[in-house]
C-alpha cells in the first residue's frame, strides 16, 4: 500500500511540475518581444494567461485557433506550441469572394512568412461556412479555440455549421473554448446580433446542438462597465472605435466588451 501511495505521489508531483513548466512558458510567450505593444496593451481586457489556463492549453497539445484575424492570440500560441505541440490557424478561404476576408487572410499569411522563426510550423487551414469546413483532420485535435466569432456566424446564419465543423475536428474528450461578446441576461435579443452581442444561452444551445457537453464558464473576461447600448453596437467600444473620436473618453473608460468565457467537451 505504501509503495502504491508513493508511486501516486511521484506521478502527481511530476504532473504538477510539468503543469508549472507549461504555465511559466506561457507567461514568457505572453511577455515576449514577438508581441506588439498595442497587443500587449489589450491584455488587461483579454486576460490571455488566465483564459488559456482556463481552457487548459498545454504546450504539447494540437490546437486549432478559429478565424485568428490579424493573429492577436497566434502571437502567443504559435511560439508556445512550436516545439512540442501543433497549431492550426483556421482562417478565411483562399478562394473567398469577400474583400475583407481576402485582405485579412493576405495580411495574416504575410505575418507568418515574415517571421518564420515563430510561425514556420503553423498550418493554415480554412473555415468559410457553408462550403469550406475542414479546419483540421477529423478527431485529431485537443483544443479548438474561438475568440469573438459566434456573432459573425450568427449574422450570416452559419453558426450551427461552424460549431459542427469545430466538433468534427476535436478528438473525443477534447475541449472547445469560446470567448464571445455577452448580451444582457433576460433581455430579448435580435437573433442576427446586429449589435454584436450574443446571449450565453444561445452559445450553449449552439454547442449542444453540435454534440458538445457544457463543462464550465468563467468570469475572467467580464466587464461590468459595458452597458451594451451603444450607437454602433459593440464596435463602438475599443479596439474598433466605430464613432472614431466622438465620446472617445467615455468609451475608453468602459474598455473592451463584456465577454463570456465557456468551455465545452466533445464526449468520448
Amino acid at each position: 500500500m505504501k509503495k502504491i501511495l508513493g508511486a501516486l505521489l511521484l506521478v502527481t508531483s511530476a504532473s504538477l511540475a510539468i503543469a508549472d513548466e507549461s504555465s511559466t512558458k506561457l507567461a514568457q510567450e505572453i511577455a515576449g518581444e514577438q508581441r506588439s505593444a498595442d497587443h500587449k496593451a489589450r491584455d488587461i481586457y483579454r486576460h490571455p494567461q488566465q483564459t488559456l489556463a482556463f481552457f487548459n492549453i498545454q504546450d504539447t497539445m494540437t490546437v486549432v485557433e478559429v478565424w485568428p484575424g490579424e493573429g492577436w492570440y497566434t502571437e502567443i500560441l504559435a511560439p508556445y506550441l512550436r516545439d512540442k505541440g501543433k497549431l492550426y490557424a483556421a482562417h478565411y478561404s483562399a478562394k473567398t469572394d469577400e474583400p475583407y476576408f481576402k485582405k485579412s487572410l493576405d495580411k495574416f499569411i504575410k505575418k507568418m512568412h515574415d517571421q518564420p522563426e515563430l510561425y514556420d510550423k503553423v498550418e493554415i487551414t480554412e473555415l468559410e461556412p457553408p462550403k469550406v469546413l475542414i479546419i483540421a483532420p477529423d478527431n485529431s485535435v485537443d483544443r479548438v479555440l474561438s475568440f469573438r466569432n459566434t456573432h459573425n456566424w450568427l449574422s450570416i446564419d452559419q453558426a450551427a455549421t461552424a460549431y459542427v465543423a469545430m466538433y468534427k475536428a476535436l478528438k473525443p474528450g477534447g475541449i472547445l473554448g469560446v470567448v464571445e461578446h455577452r448580451y444582457n441576461l433576460f433581455k430579448p435579443q435580435n437573433k442576427i446580433t446586429a449589435n454584436g452581442y450574443v446571449s450565453e444561452d444561445d452559445v450553449i444551445a449552439l454547442a449542444r446542438s453540435a454534440g458538445f457537453e457544457f463543462l464550465e464558464k468563467s468570469e475572467i473576461n467580464a466587464n461590468r462597465k459595458d452597458k451594451k447600448n451603444y450607437p454602433k453596437g459593440v464596435w463602438t467600444l475599443p479596439p474598433t472605435w466605430a464613432l472614431k473620436d466622438q465620446d472617445r473618453e467615455l468609451y475608453e473608460a468602459i474598455g473592451e466588451s463584456d465577454r463570456m468565457t465557456i468551455k465545452f467537451l466533445k464526449p468520448k
